[in-house]
């Protein structure tokens, strides 16, 4: 662990319900991102929130890098969902699945790409940008993270909660 993510590991504090940090540059929220991988489990969603601009994506760039997604991360505010290939804490395959909701008009377009079965996939983590537009479709047990502008042109601060139970919506297999 490098002591920049032993900085924003102990800043975040992910061994509690919630936490705040700012960050003062978009590779330091890319490298909060890749530490946040880290507290992701197979199973997790992470509903990011934040005004256009605000970071949403340069977070999830550096979640995916953290969970080990060779590809170019970009927003698929057009295709509303990327799927990426991954790898969780213990190295073993992980799908990661990216949504934008943005561009959504409605609940229905959403179930119409499978949306829920992606959010309940134990082998995957999803990453929705614009959750707070359909948030009656998330599982409740899901990470918070909300994005906003801090005082200079890259500043951001960044606050989240994890799931009250310290579990996901992970569903149970037969």
């Amino acid at each position: 662990m490098t002591d920049e993510q032993a900085r924003f590991d102990e800043q975040a504090g992910f061994g509690t319900a919630a936490g705040e940090l700012c960050t003062a540059s978009a590779e330091e929220t890319k490298r909060f991102g890749s530490v946040l991988a880290a507290a992701l489990r197979p199973g997790d969603l992470v509903a990011l929130n934040g005004e256009l601009g605000a970071g949403k994506t340069c977070l999830i760039q550096g979640i995916a890098d953290g969970l080990g997604v060779n590809d170019v991360v970009n927003s698929p505010t057009f295709m509303l969902l990327n799927i990426f290939a991954g790898r969780d804490a213990a190295g073993d395959e992980l799908n990661v699945y990216h949504f934008d909701l943005y561009r959504l008009a409605s609940c229905d377009e959403l179930e119409d790409i499978g949306a829920v079965e992606f959010f309940h996939d134990p082998q995957g983590v999803s990453l929705v940008e614009w959750a707070e537009r359909m948030p009656e479709m998330l599982p409740p047990a899901r990470w918070e993270v909300q994005l906003e502008y801090g005082a200079g042109a890259t500043d951001r601060t960044i606050r989240w909660r994890r799931p009250a139970t310290g579990k996901t919506h992970r569903r149970k297999t037969e």
